[in-house]
Order: C-alpha cells, then structure tokens, then sequence
C-alpha cells in the first residue's frame, strides 16, 4: 500500500469509518507489531502494545497532518512510544489496566506480510550497523530499549545536549539508509 493510501485510510479513520480502521489495521499492523516486539522483547507485550497503539490511532486519527512526509512514520511513532511507555511501566512495577472502549477484530498478519515486516527488519539492522559504534548504541539505547536522553548522556559521558544530536543525526543516517533501494 502506497503513501497516499495509508493517508486516505488515517483521514478516514478520523470520520470514525470502521472498515478503513480495518483496512489500516491489516495494511500496518505486521509492521507495527514489529516495531512493538523490538522494544518489548516479549509477544504477548508487543501484541497489548500494538492494539494500544490502535486505538489511539483510532481516537488521534484526526490530529494526523499530511505534510509529505510518511504516514509510517507518524503510525510508527505511536506504536514506538506505547511500547516505550509499556516497557517503562513494568519497570517501575506497574502494570498497565486494559483501556475500556474499542473492541479492534484481529485479523493477524498473513506469511506475506510477516516477510515484509522481517525484510525490513533485516535492513534497520542492516542500516545501524552502518552507524558507528557509540552512535548505534545509543541509537538503539533510545528508540528501542526505551532510555531516557538523560540516561544515555550519562551512560556516555556526554553532554545532555550532545546526546540529542548524536541521536538526530543517527535518525537522518538511518531515514537516508532506509530509502537506499
């Protein structure tokens, strides 16, 4: 599914039309249960924390703006943060409640779209591995382990400010990776 589809599915999604939440799901979820399963390291987390991400998806779809820029990206984001915000949690030793509402049908990933989701997987690590060394882990410290700026700062003995630009510029090294054919 292309840029604009996914687009055309989020604006409509915003007009509460159920079939195209269903069609965002099945077009998207293998790939944000993905990015789910990266930061949670656990299935079942990742499973909890992809439909979280949904249902947001369904009560923040009006606050979506196309600006040319992916719509992935903005629906990667969502599922990135709750899975962050789930891990963080059960850090601290708290569990997070079911959120009342939105009952999601589940339509699972199919083998096609699981190879796709692997595919891509195989090329982000491919694409950090190409960062060097510091740079990749506090890249992956950030946006996959789910570290506070401060944390990695400290951990690398760097200035706080430091550490956000080393991160912005390891998320431009990989968006220029990953848009590498």
């Amino acid at each position: 599914m292309d840029r604009g589809q996914i687009e055309t599915l989020i604006s409509r999604v915003a007009l509460n039309d159920r079939a195209a939440f269903t069609g965002l799901y099945d077009a998207t979820s293998a790939k944000l249960f993905g990015v789910c399963l990266r930061v949670l390291n656990d299935r079942a987390a990742a499973e909890d924390a992809m439909q979280d991400s949904f249902v947001k998806v369904w009560k923040h779809a009006s606050r979506y703006q196309a600006n040319g820029l992916s719509p992935m990206t903005w629906l990667i984001t969502i599922a990135r943060n709750t899975a962050i915000d789930r891990l963080r949690a059960t850090r601290k030793g708290h569990v997070d409640i079911d959120t009342p509402g939105l009952e999601l049908a589940a339509s699972g990933a199919g083998p096609e779209q699981m190879a796709v989701a692997s595919g891509e997987a195989r090329r982000l690590v491919g694409c950090l591995d190409e960062l060097s060394e510091d740079r990749g882990v506090a890249v992956r410290g950030a946006y996959l382990d789910g570290q506070s700026y401060q944390e990695l700062a400290d951990a690398f003995s760097v200035p706080l400010n430091t550490m956000r630009t080393w991160l912005r510029r390891g998320l431009m090294s990989l968006r220029e990776c990953m848009s590498r054919e």
